[in-house]
């Protein structure tokens, strides 16, 4: 599993339900040209299911897979075996992710 799929798994797993393809990009900071092959490669490996909105059918909805549900945790130590090969914790992970959310949204205030 590449970092992109990955990353786009953590999206969903944190969603209380489907999220747009949209609304995937927004949180992980892509656009859909590069998100959508990465949906594909998800939705063929059956980790997530993708389906046009009922309400609104120019929106695509993603959703994990029960095969989806069942990698969260064959991957839950993935964030901490990743951070021990750098010799920071898991704490300044989350420290440097809440640093570069506040400065992305500075950025985007100026813009």
């Amino acid at each position: 599993m590449t970092y992109p799929q990955y990353a786009t798994m953590l999206a969903l797993w944190d969603a209380p339900g489907p999220l747009t393809v949209g609304e995937i990009g927004e949180r992980l900071h892509l656009d859909s040209g590069t998100l959508t092959p990465v949906l594909k490669r998800l939705e063929n490996a059956g980790y997530v299911a993708r389906q046009r909105d009922a309400a609104d059918e120019r929106r695509v909805l993603v959703r994990t897979t029960p095969e989806g549900e069942a990698l969260r945790g064959r991957v839950a130590d993935v964030p901490e075996r990743v951070w021990a090969d750098t010799g920071l914790q898991v704490s300044d992970a989350r420290e440097l992710r809440a640093l570069l959310d506040r400065l992305l949204s500075g950025l985007d205030a100026i813009s």
